[in-house]
């Protein structure tokens, strides 16, 4: 492996002059960059800034953020995803207000609920100047690139091999400017595809480049089967409300909101006709693709629902945090 010398003070270098310009950089606050860093775990960054900006401006304090409710951090999460994020970030804040603040080493980070390796080193480094490489999917493909490593990188072996590496490159007291150079080195430059080779500042040390595995690295397992389900959504309207019913621990969407919902099975008996509203609507989640049916019906009694199910305003319905799919139900609906 080439001087690790070079390659870190090449990077820092392209960073000062290439850096993204984001409404967190520059900030030492460990609330803000938390909040920045969870919400950008499966988040694009152009999306990330709006929802940062509004979360800051409702919630300017972690103790703001840990005296809110469920549902007000749901449906301000709401078109995000992976709605697990915001609950464990919610939890997390009233575990850091009975703290009495945010730890200030990596052990401490990562004893907060739903913080990995990866947010603790990023938190650590940037509001703390820990000395702890933040290493995300960019770092993988820089440092796999860089340094023509085959090791697939969603294995733990392959996981200790890179973070060694990042660690072993990392300037002790630079850790900060170092940490978010290899995020926006890998996200604007070293890309998964159509990289900047032509100019980029570490090309004539490039094992990938010179090798001709540029499309080739980084290297991952095959990934799990992705599973099918099958749902049939019907949205209930019946003399200006509509019912809800929370959705459960231990499926996908736990704590959002939803109309009757049944899956792979007949549909119910409201004693009035459904309309079909589409068919076949394909929504895509991590390790899962869903199709759905959506139905809407309006009897002049209200039906016999299972339990759990609440009878709401229908004008209210937009104060209750939805899945992405009901979203896309909801804009089908009749007028009223």
């Amino acid at each position: 492996m080439t001087g690790y010398g070079v390659f870190t003070t090449a990077v820092l270098k392209w960073f000062a002059q290439h850096g993204r310009e984001l409404p967190w950089r520059g900030i030492s606050d460990p609330y803000g960059i938390w909040v920045s860093e969870v919400i950008l775990q499966q988040t694009r960054i152009e999306q990330g800034r709006d929802y940062w900006l509004r979360f800051m401006d409702r919630f300017p304090t972690v103790e703001a953020l840990a005296i809110a409710s469920e549902d007000e951090v749901l449906r301000l999460w709401q078109g995000l995803g992976y709605y697990s994020r915001a609950r464990n970030m919610h939890a997390a804040a009233r575990q850091i207000v009975e703290l009495g603040g945010f730890p200030r080493s990596i052990e401490g980070l990562r004893a907060l609920k739903g913080v990995g390796d990866y947010t603790a080193a990023a938190v650590g480094s940037m509001a703390f100047g820990l000395p702890v490489a933040a290493v995300d999917g960019n770092v993988y493909r820089v440092l796999a690139r860089h340094y023509g490593i085959d090791e697939p990188i969603n294995t733990t072996r392959g996981k200790r091999t890179f973070e060694a590496l990042a660690q072993d490159l990392l300037p002790v007291k630079e850790a900060s400017a170092f940490n978010q150079a290899m995020m926006d080195f890998g996200a604007t430059w070293c890309t998964p595809r159509s990289p900047r080779c032509v100019d980029c500042p570490v090309a004539e040390t490039c094992v990938a480049l010179r090798t001709g595995r540029i499309a080739h690295l980084p290297v991952k397992e095959k990934k799990l089967k992705v599973q099918e389900r099958h749902f049939s959504y019907i949205y209930i309207r019946c003399g200006g409300m509509t019912s809800l019913r929370r959705r459960p621990a231990g499926d996908i969407w736990q704590g959002l909101w939803e109309p009757l919902m049944v899956e792979n099975e007949p549909l119910p008996d409201l004693n009035c006709r459904l309309t079909l509203l589409a068919s076949g609507v394909k929504h895509v989640l991590t390790h899962r693709v869903l199709y759905a049916d959506f139905y809407f019906a309006e009897p002049t009694e209200r039906p016999v629902l299972p339990v759990g199910f609440q009878w709401i305003d229908e004008h209210d319905i937009l104060n209750y945090a939805l899945p992405r799919l009901v979203e896309k139900l909801m804009t089908m609906l009749p007028d009223k």
